[in-house]
């Protein structure tokens, strides 16, 4: 949906004059549930049109664009079904074209496996054409990844530099076939689809990083560790000096152990690459140069977060500066205009403190900023540099406008050990006060991740729903360093889900939740930690939601063995009691709450044989569990209505288990 406010001067005024608010809506469930009505947001190089990602219905997506200084209509102009291939973004080559990245899960010889293509397709749709190279009846494998735009180049004459896998094909019976393999780079003209070779595909190569200005400076190496292919966590990264074409080495990345230099991003101006290395046990923004000294230079540096995103501006991708999380996302720019132009936004727009660049006209004239806060999920605005305008126009979430806020408000708690577990609260609208509320605490998935300060869909459901949530941000978390996450998701679980049990008893102790309506629920490896905490203190929890959840380790480790990661999940998940004392499944007779499971049966993440298992262990042990099972959807169950059907379910399932 595409809505059109009016224009503020971008010169200290509040935004205004906004379009009625539309009245609350009576299905909360519908609402929350709801996919983001746009996603994927970009600005064309002349800054004057706009492209996004709608859903449709089911797992259905489709590309719309909009010509901002005309119609302002929003036209469709590619769809797809969702069943299975769906669109996960489109960039504008030129005006009038653009590169779209395609998704889809299918089976492969009964093996469920991802795939993904790249195609091209014009702004008013037509004339879609195939990037990544086709395979055929002769091809000796199948090249599950369509591979990627790595430089949009500066000539805007609607070619792109790709990187492309070949996949050798069988030379019984004709002498017209490709015997070229592994992973390289062609600059591909996206009309007529000629082709150039950049870079020779190579066996091993994972990536390439391209300086913007169409030459591919850095390559990753990254050798299968056994005859089967299994992946190892070593990237080797080789670099060329300006002007050269000879590969040198540069260092090499373990993304296991988070050890080494990570390179996101080359600067031609400047001869160097930014990435991430670690600083005294966290991730700092370091500037590398791209010659024989690989001079170090330390750009951003926190003492208590990592600093974990790289911020680019743009067609080529500049490096504008890097963000980090403490209580609240903060960003430090290195261009002195932009930080000037945010610090204006930060007071034109004072209650959507979150500001982010997300696109620029190819002259950097007109800016497409997405702004939101933890009570709105965020509304993307054009802003003019010269006549300092700032249009908004688009809504991600039209039909939360009207809805009552629910403040989400950083907190911290002890621990048994006496830690300070950082977490958000995000209480009932109009309870700020209040005391012995149903509550629930809702542990994130990952483990490596963590959460923010912002709006979530789950947490302000349940909070409109009447109940206090907790989301804690217990040891095992990524961004908080070393110290803090290392081996505890699960070889160290015990110290993980000690942290999410105690954020359970603070909410009792500090009057805020009552302790015969305390819930956990969580999805992921959120969804483990609800049915571990539940097993480890089954007094504490009266009713476990656990959406697509871990169960049984040895069994998770095992899904893996026909995919390449399987080493990496392996060393991940580790071998020992913990195997068996840190699996829910095998606890279950220790569960005394009712259980809930949710489980999408295309799950590549964590397959449902796990949510199977769990309900099968719960109906052996005698104790209450009931399973949800949305066939066809995957890990995100990427679909309105199944979401919706969630929601709606899970509430019903609390009311009923907490006597609400």
């Amino acid at each position: 949906m595409l809505r059109k406010f009016k224009g503020v001067a971008l010169a200290g005024a509040a935004l205004a004059g906004v379009a009625a608010v539309a009245a609350p809506p009576t299905d909360l469930a519908e609402a929350f549930g709801q996919r983001p009505s746009a996603s994927h947001v970009r600005l064309s190089p002349s800054g004057g049109k706009v492209a996004y990602i709608i859903p449709a219905t089911g797992q259905g997506t489709a590309l719309v664009t909009v010509d901002l200084a005309g119609d302002r209509i929003a036209r469709v102009a590619l769809s797809s079904s969702g069943r299975p291939e769906r669109l996960t973004g489109c960039d504008w080559v030129t005006d009038a074209r653009l590169v779209c990245r395609i998704y889809a899960i299918t089976n492969v010889d009964g093996t469920k496996a991802s795939i993904s293509r790249m195609i091209a397709v014009n702004a008013e749709g037509g004339d879609v054409k195939m990037l990544s190279l086709r395979q055929n009846e002769r091809s000796l494998g199948v090249a599950f990844g369509g591979g990627e735009v790595l430089d949009y180049l500066p000539g805007g004459d609607g070619s792109v530099l790709m990187g492309r896998i070949y996949v050798p094909e069988n030379e019984t019976g004709t002498h017209i076939v490709n015997r070229r393999r592994g992973y390289g780079v062609d600059r591909i003209d996206t009309l007529t689809l000629r082709s150039n070779a950049v870079e020779s595909p190579r066996d091993n190569a994972i990536e390439y990083l391209s300086d913007g200005r169409g030459t591919v400076r850095m390559m990753g190496m990254n050798k299968p560790s056994t005859y089967r292919g299994y992946a190892t966590p070593l990237i080797d990264y080789l670099y060329r000096a300006k002007g050269s074409r000879d590969w040198k080495p540069f260092g090499t990345w373990n993304f296991d152990a988070q050890e080494g230099f990570n390179p996101y991003a080359v600067d031609d101006s400047c001869n160097c690459v930014y990435g991430f290395a670690k600083q005294d046990g966290r991730m700092a923004l370091m500037r590398v140069r791209l010659d024989d000294s690989k001079a170090q230079e330390p750009l951003v540096t926190r003492g208590d977060v990592d600093v974990d995103d790289l911020i680019r501006l743009g067609r080529a991708q500049r490096v504008i500066g890097a963000s980090y999380a403490t209580e609240r996302r903060e960003a430090v720019y290195f261009d002195a205009e932009l930080e000037g132009i945010a610090a204006k936004l930060s007071k034109a727009l004072p209650g959507l403190p979150l500001i982010n660049f997300e696109d620029a006209s190819l002259d950097e004239s007109r800016l497409l900023i997405w702004a939101g806060s933890d009570t709105d999920p965020g509304r993307y605005f054009i802003y003019d540099k010269k006549s300092r305008k700032l249009d908004e126009v688009i809504l991600t979430r039209p039909e939360l406008e009207g809805i009552a806020p629910a403040p989400v408000k950083p907190v911290g708690f002890k621990a048994a050990d006496g830690t300070t577990i950082p977490a958000y609260l995000t209480l009932p609208p109009g309870k700020a006060d209040a005391k012995g509320l149903p509550a629930i605490v809702m542990p994130h998935g990952g483990p490596s991740a963590r959460d923010e300060w912002g709006f979530d869909w789950l947490a302000q459901y349940y909070a409109h729903r009447g109940f206090a949530v907790l989301q804690p941000n217990f040891r095992g978390s990524s961004g908080y360093g070393d110290a803090w996450f290392r081996d505890k998701g699960f070889k160290s679980w015990r110290i993980a889900i000690g942290d999410v049990l105690d954020g359970g008893r603070w909410l009792v102790a500090s009057g805020l939740a009552d302790p015969a309506k305390l819930a956990i629920v969580g999805w992921s490896y959120g969804g483990y930690a609800a049915l571990q905490a539940a097993v480890t203190d089954p007094a504490l929890f009266k009713a476990v939601v656990a959406i697509a959840p871990v169960t049984d380790l040895a069994a998770l480790k095992e899904s893996r063995r026909e995919y390449s990661d399987f080493n990496l999940v392996s060393s991940f998940v580790g071998s020992g009691p913990h195997v068996v004392q840190g699996s829910p499944a095998q606890q279950a007779a220790a569960l005394r709450a009712p259980v809930l499971l949710v489980h999408g049966d295309q799950d590549l993440n964590v397959p449902i044989s796990q949510s199977r298992l769990m309900e099968g262990k719960l109906r052996g042990a005698g104790k209450p569990g009931e399973l949800i099972v949305f066939p066809g959807l995957d890990h995100q169950l990427d679909d309105s209505v199944a979401r919706k059907t969630l929601l709606g379910r899970s509430d019903a399932f609390l009311r009923k288990a907490l006597a609400m």
